[in-house]
């Protein structure tokens, strides 16, 4: 029997170093049958968001484009809504909008941007989630909140996709992770980012199944009835091919950090962590049909590195 959510793929990239190349990588992408190109959202190496998006579409047919995710605190809500729904008419309704309320210090602090603490981030966030589809929708807009205010303002283009392109929502606390199931079409589970300091802090202790069963729980639990119109999404790091992953796992396992809140429980703590995939093919195949079964997580996001790792398994399981 068909499973109601169909597995599809992302690829996260977001370097180059012309546009004739970030074009052509465009076009394998989609013709390996990834259906996002995802990028990046911060000051360090890599290309500018909107316009690589707007590029990437304008060198394909089909591959949707997106940002895993934009910093609300960035781009003001009014100017990144025409940027995106600009995006989207011109590649004919490709776009993507994900948005997450920022997290990564040393951008603020190089920037000279206040890092306001998480819940203010939040709360801005959420103000922006609804400023973005109040523009995307028909007619002018008004919004009084803490931190924006709209006055009769008519978003204008409007999205080639009605009532808005999908919004995914990119979270790993409880607060947003409840919003996002409100108020998203896609959720991207994150482990909840500790000390924001680095891109090494990962937080290994909340990227577990048991931290994920609760995750899902919560979206699950906010969601009501719309939870099976809800896309749930998460980034896979780690995929590696392997005819011995047990002893791969007891390796990563081995290497982590004491205190990390997964070395203790061996390698069955790796291997169960839905933001890592080891194995052979036939092996990761029937762990993410496992794993949707669980958590009904059907859109994977590899980074540009596994792009020839995931082939296989994509052609194994995409749209099914």
């Amino acid at each position: 029997m068909a499973h109601p959510r169909k597995f599809r793929f992302a690829v996260h990239t977001s370097s180059a170093p012309d546009g004739k190349t970030w074009a052509a990588e465009a076009r394998r992408y989609e013709d390996l049958g990834f259906s996002t190109l995802l990028l990046r959202d911060h000051f360090d190496d890599q290309l500018a968001p909107i316009a690589a998006m707007a590029a990437a579409a304008a060198a394909t047919e089909t591959l949707r484009v997106g940002c895993l995710v934009f910093d609300n605190d960035y781009r003001h809500p009014v100017v990144l809504a025409k940027e995106l729904a600009t995006i989207d008419v011109l590649s004919g309704g490709r776009v993507d909008v994900g948005i997450g309320a920022g997290w990564m210090a040393p951008d603020y602090e190089q920037a000279g941007m206040p890092f306001d603490p998480p819940g203010t981030r939040v709360s801005r966030m959420i103000e922006g989630v609804r400023i973005l589809k109040g523009l995307f929708g028909d007619g002018p807009f008004d919004f009084a909140g803490e931190h924006y205010t709209i006055t009769g303002h008519d978003g204008l283009p409007k999205p080639t996709q009605r009532p808005h392109p999908p919004i995914m929502i990119g979270a790993g606390g409880e607060r947003l992770l409840r919003f996002g199931a409100r108020e998203a079409d896609i959720i991207g589970i994150n482990p909840v980012k500790r000390s924001n300091e680095a891109w090494a802090d990962q937080n290994v202790g909340d990227a577990t199944a048991e931290a994920t069963d609760r995750k899902v729980g919560w979206i699950r639990d906010s969601a009501g009835p719309r939870f099976d119109d809800l896309e749930l999404s998460i980034v896979a790091p780690f995929v590696v091919i392997t005819d011995d992953r047990v002893s791969l796992a007891e390796s990563i396992a081995g290497g982590l950090e004491p205190g990390e809140g997964v070395e203790a429980a061996g390698p069955e703590a790796v291997l169960s962590s839905p933001y890592v995939l080891l194995g052979t093919v036939d092996e990761i195949v029937e762990t993410l049909e496992e794993r949707r079964d669980r958590w009904q997580l059907s859109y994977y996001v590899c980074n540009d590195d596994s792009v020839e790792t995931m082939t296989p398994v994509i052609e194994r399981l995409n749209g099914k």
